[in-house]
């Protein structure tokens, strides 16, 4: 006769029995609690502090190896100290009047007198006569500053229009576009978490727990990003920085959401909130840490990186994760114990008390999916397939000018700047090369079509270095297939071991890093999730089966993510980290919906069989599920309110993705294929033997009946 699943629960198993009654104790809670409690106020403070250790320079973002980066660091020892050039344009239609050169020169005298360390260029007037420029170095650690100050000194007005861009222009303007971000972020993500749980428990006390919760994950999470930042363990970039309180938001919530479920689930089955909690734990937390395995290696896999920024990601999300886990698999609980059943009010589950959860939807889907599997998962993975073909027009060639949603001074300074001067005038490259080959150099720069400029700029322990204005307009393909001749010139001269930086040289570096990344990435990040899946499952069909849905559930939504971008968004084209980061939280954090429901099912199938197993798992779950994705693209859509194209679109895709994981996949696909392959999904493991019973049957015909059983 086939044990109850829920008898199987009280089977001892040891290490995990004892860690499950610590939060759930009598008196562990209170320990639990007070010790969180004394944690929580000593990194509170810290917390506060990891904007000011974030790092946006070139440093930050290049890969190791990239010559830009030989480049960028020789600049700032020939400077001594990191420093940025910034432009000031002045422009009027139909051309610049004596007043407006008088006024110009006054505007640069007076520039002259507040940076009297670094004197502005001569005036350069436009061959139309309709713009001038001149441009100033500008001393790093003080751009912003030293922006605004230029932006409040030069002079525009009656039909002269006056813009200060260049690498510090666009600098100030993105640090604006970060500068309280983090405090924006995090009230934007509490605010729509706190919204869903309120609205999935329909409790006026319970939602506040979690929100709790996930709040002290994230404070410590962020106290501990920031201590290793500041003691250089770790760089910490505005993009690591943002996207961290997201991951530790959505990946909490959706622990909490699945503990609370087991937790209530127990309180029916048991009076002592104590022991419902330790069961729920018990049961609850191999999905959870299987999942959040799955999370934390998928974003070490970003480690293999060869750009900076991939690499910070990687560690800082996965230090937000492993709070996430902290905090859900022990001030979660600890909590719950502590206000008991109080906290369900007005649906407080009483002992003995009907389980409804899987007596709606859920169970009639199960019912529907299993008297026609094969069809059914066809069609989906075919309709499915259809939305990847978006792909096809997939650009990831984002010029500068699109970056931003809303148009700031520095772009619409560049604009200005290739209406009149060289398109690239506002942003020069940078040569260096051993000064005894510095004039085959200067010859092989030259040579090098769409060239326009070329200037000597500085020579440092036999290095010399060169100003080189390209007639391309940045961060286009045009001035990428310059820098790639250009660098193709140079190299070429023997013994020069030149290099070419600058923020074009810069830009393609990190594009050609990220094509890199995205051929060795996405296969070690699907060769690690398989294999967490394989040791959570024992099993080998399930796990490729699993990974398959998630790929098909990521080309989709890319599909479908680029055509509404164009189409919808009015985007120029995809931030070419998107595919990738899309690719890397869909697949970790999708797996995740995947692992709570098949391992339900897994856990179901010893006692039921496959096919029943699957009806009665997705009946348990689906609520739960759907909204733990809900609230996951929730949280990710919190993206959409920064002024940044990258942000907003991986925020879209991520959202969109989880969506569909959560909808599609994980309710109608996944179910399905469980269905059809039925024992031997587990194969080679002992539960393939496990064969559906004729109860099996019955649950197809009336599920809601079905599910009371559950």
């Amino acid at each position: 006769m086939a044990i109850p699943a829920h008898v199987l629960e009280h089977k001892p198993d040891g290490l995990r029995n004892r860690l499950s009654g610590i939060p759930s104790g009598r008196r562990g809670k209170w320990v639990i609690l007070a010790l969180w409690l004394i944690l929580t106020i000593g990194v509170v403070p810290l917390a506060g502090r990891l904007q000011s250790v974030e790092e946006n320079d070139a440093a930050a973002f290049l890969p190791d190896s990239a010559e830009s980066l030989d480049v960028a660091l020789f600049e700032e020892q020939l400077q001594q100290g990191d420093r940025m050039p910034a432009v000031v344009v002045y422009h009027r239609a139909g051309g610049l009047t004596e007043t407006d050169l008088a006024q110009i020169e006054r505007d640069r005298t007076a520039l002259d007198t507040a940076f009297p360390d670094v004197s502005p260029d001569a005036v350069a007037v436009s061959d139309d006569g309709s713009a001038a420029l001149f441009s100033i170095i500008l001393v790093a650690g003080e751009i912003v500053e030293d922006v605004d100050l230029i932006r409040d000194t030069v002079t525009s007005g009656d039909g002269l229009e006056a813009k200060v861009t260049g690498p510090a222009g666009y600098t100030t303007d993105l640090v604006a576009v970060f500068e309280g971000a983090d405090l924006r972020l995090i009230a934007a993500t509490a605010s729509v978490v706190a919204i869903l749980l309120l609205l999935t428990y329909r409790s006026p006390f319970l939602w506040l727990i979690p929100l709790i919760a996930v709040a002290v994950a994230n404070f410590l999470a962020t106290a501990a990003v920031y201590l290793l930042a500041k003691e250089d363990l770790l760089t910490v970039n505005g993009q690591s920085g943002g996207l961290l309180p997201i991951l530790v938001f959505g990946i909490g919530t959706d622990y909490a959401l699945l503990l609370i479920a087991r937790y209530r689930e127990e309180l029916r089955r048991h009076a002592d909130k104590h022991r419902a909690m330790a069961i729920a734990l018990r049961r609850a937390t191999p999905a959870i840490l299987a999942s959040a395995g799955t999370v934390i290696v998928g974003l070490l896999c970003l480690l293999a990186s060869d750009l900076n920024s991939y690499q910070s990601l990687g560690v800082v999300g996965s230090l937000g994760v492993v709070a996430a886990l902290l905090s859900m698999t022990m001030v979660l609980p600890a909590l719950l114990v502590v206000f008991g059943r109080r906290l369900f009010w007005p649906f407080v589950p009483h002992v003995g008390a009907e389980v409804r959860e899987g007596g709606n939807v859920w169970a009639r889907l199960g019912g529907w999916i299993g008297r026609r599997p094969r069809p059914i998962w066809a069609v989906t993975a075919i309709a499915l397939a259809v939305m990847t073909l978006g792909v096809v027009n997939l650009d990831t060639n984002l010029a500068p000018e699109d970056q931003f949603r809303n148009v700031p001074e520095a772009i619409e300074g560049q604009q200005l700047i290739a209406e009149s001067f060289p398109a690239g005038a506002g942003s020069p490259l940078t040569v260096i090369a051993d000064s005894a080959a510095s004039t085959a150099v200067e010859e092989a720069i030259r040579s090098t079509p769409d060239v326009s400029a070329v200037t000597p700029s500085g020579t440092l322990d036999d290095v010399a270095s060169f100003s080189v204005t390209l007639d391309a307009e940045p961060g286009t393909e045009g001035a990428y297939d310059i820098v790639r001749n250009l660098r193709d010139n140079v190299h070429a001269v023997a013994g020069a071991e030149a290099k070419v930086g600058g923020p074009d040289a810069e830009s393609l570096d990190v594009a050609q890093a990220n094509e890199r990344d995205l051929r060795v990435i996405l296969p070690v990040v699907l060769v690690a999730v398989t294999v967490i899946l394989g040791l959570l499952l024992r099993a080998i069909v399930a796990p490729l089966v699993l990974i398959a849905t998630v790929v098909l559930s990521f080309g989709a939504a890319l599909g479908v993510s680029v055509v509404l971008f164009e189409q919808l968004f009015g985007f120029g084209a995809v931030d070419p980290t998107v595919p990738m980061l899309g690719f890397v939280f869909l697949v970790a954090l999708g797996i995740d919906y995947n692992i709570f429901l098949v391992s339900r099912i897994h856990e179901e199938a010893y006692a039921h069989g496959t096919r029943e197993g699957t009806l009665r798992g997705l009946a348990a779950t689906g609520g739960v599920i759907t909204s733990a994705g809900l609230v996951l693209a929730a949280t990710f859509s919190v993206l959409g309110i920064m002024p940044l194209v990258s942000m907003a679109e991986l925020g879209f895709l991520v959202a969109f993705g989880v969506l569909l994981d959560t909808l599609i996949v994980r309710s109608i696909l996944v179910p399905a294929l469980a269905f059809d392959i039925d024992r031997w999904l587990w194969w080679p493991s002992a539960l393939r033997r496990t064969r559906s019973d004729e109860a099996t049957e019955i649950a197809f015909v009336n599920p809601p009946e079905a599910a009371r059983r559950v």
